[in-house]
């Protein structure tokens, strides 16, 4: 790479409208900007994504958007080198704006166009905030959709899926816990809060896959269904016999568990691959359980931990943009201009 070049980075996977300017050069990846329009009160109502009221915020906010990262940035379109859109995964319809107003600015301006991994850039966002990886690393991705375990050897051409969740994601689960103890949605926040009130250790939940059996062939895998479904149970029991529930106290011992098994399977991972740096993004990664322990365990075991400020863990505009600086510097042939989207892109494929 012989000249710092400009990323343009557009995120529409599910109700954050993001865009974000990214200067890249050989060595370092500085942001400009990253702003981001949300449509999640518009959703709250249904306890969940309505994937068509979100497809009709990226398209009401996609300009407005563009429009103030261009102002706050005090660039103009013309100065941009490269444009990086979220292929996926994802919901289609809001992935379909965000890859459509990309195709166009590439024609428009007649730059490439890369079409890249929502999940990969959660994990990549880092390099703006610690600098550019090592040449090895292991990277925990833990959203309301996705958790997964990847060897990193390159942040490009080198992500190898280690594990991933075989029923509910760690940010799913905490939703649906969120709703079951009639916390507003989305319930992750809300539990986090709940749980620094209450006491980790008032009930013993269990920890999926972590039993003998299952370390042969899921050591790297994650299940949170039937941690879940034992909260539910309990709480029922509660309910049935009458007696106050002490939420703090659930909502404690339930993230307890949830951050027990994302850091002893993460720490275990790096070991029995002799990684000695971890790092860790989306938006599950902003709960302060998980923070907590993963720094501590991971100072036990001398693993350097890079984890994002909060406001880089949920979905944002700076994640796709710092992914295609990524590809930028390794001078990759652009996308085509017919790119498709994939709602379930591998976590393997980091550019269409």
């Amino acid at each position: 790479m012989r000249q710092p070049a400009l990323v343009l980075g557009i995120e529409t996977s599910c109700d954050e409208t993001g865009v974000a300017l990214v200067r890249a050069t050989a060595d370092a990846s500085e942001l400009l900007v990253d702003a981001v329009a949300s449509s999640v009160d518009e959703h709250a109502r249904f306890g969940g994504i309505i994937p068509e009221i979100a497809s009709r915020a990226h398209l009401e906010s996609f300009v407005p958007t563009l429009q103030r990262a261009l102002a706050e940035a005090d660039v103009t379109l013309a100065e941009v080198d490269a444009i990086a859109v979220t292929a996926g995964p994802g919901l289609v319809g809001p992935l379909t704006v965000g890859a459509a107003a990309a195709k166009a600015l590439a024609v428009a301006l007649d730059k490439p166009l890369y079409g890249v991994n929502h999940v990969i850039g959660h994990a990549v966002v880092d390099e703006l905030v610690h600098g550019l990886f090592p040449e090895r690393c292991m990277a925990l991705v833990v959203s309301g959709g996705h958790t997964s375990l990847l060897l990193v050897e390159d942040a490009v051409t080198g992500v190898s899926e280690l594990g991933h969740t075989l029923d509910d994601a760690a940010g799913e689960a905490f939703d649906k816990v969120g709703r079951l103890l009639g916390l507003p949605y989305p319930g992750g926040p809300h539990i986090d809060r709940l749980a620094r009130e209450g006491d980790p250790t008032a009930i013993r939940f269990p920890r999926g896959l972590t039993a003998a059996k299952d370390q042969a062939k899921h050591a790297a895998d994650f299940s949170f269904s039937g941690l879940k479904t034992a909260v539910a149970r309990w709480v029922e029991s509660r309910q049935d016999a009458g007696e106050e529930l002490p939420l703090a106290d659930v909502a404690a011992s339930f993230a307890a568990s949830v951050a027990d098994v994302l850091t002893a399977k993460t720490i275990a991972a790096c070991r029995q691959h002799g990684v000695t740096t971890l790092v860790v993004g989306g938006g599950f990664s902003a709960n302060s359980q998980l923070r907590d322990l993963l720094a501590q365990r991971c100072a036990e075991a001398g693993i350097e931990l890079r984890i994002p400020p909060i406001r880089y863990c949920t979905d944002n505009g700076a994640m796709i943009a710092a992914l295609g600086a990524a590809v930028v510097r390794r001078g990759l042939p652009a996308s085509p201009l017919d790119l498709a989207v994939d709602s379930s892109m591998p976590l393997t494929q980091v550019l269409v």
